[in-house]
């Protein structure tokens, strides 16, 4: 089974960036889709955005275009998400996951693979 772990939290101001990856433990890897989940305190967990894997088709949510952008290294087994402009509101752990086959993306339950997460905290 693979183990996916996402790196590149932390602190920072608002209006800064920040590049999350997520890594795969698999030297072979490959998924029909990688995307980025978040979670706010006291909150759902959300969708962020997805890249197909083989040809990198992006899917992202609207509210997040523009500032997120999700990208891929299939050479590395490597997702990452580049996030500008953060807001305060942006403030929550980070969770990449992988799907096997088609579907929507938003769809928390065709994922079989999650990391941890890493905690991205913006301050105002």
């Amino acid at each position: 089974q693979v183990q996916l772990v996402e790196s590149g939290g932390g602190l920072v101001q608002a209006g800064g960036s920040l590049r999350l990856s997520c890594a795969a433990s698999l030297r072979t890897f490959s998924p029909y889709a990688m995307s980025w989940f978040r979670q706010a305190p006291g909150k759902e967990r959300e969708f962020v955005s997805a890249i197909t894997w083989r040809d990198g088709y992006i899917y992202t949510t609207d509210s997040l275009k523009g500032r997120f952008t999700i990208s891929r290294d299939n050479a590395k087994n490597t997702v990452y998400l580049q996030m500008t402009s953060l807001k305060p509101e942006d403030t929550a752990n980070y969770h990449c996951a992988a799907r096997y086959y088609s579907g929507r993306f938003d769809t928390e339950a065709d994922y079989h693979d999650w990391g941890q997460g890493t905690q991205v905290i913006v301050s105002s």
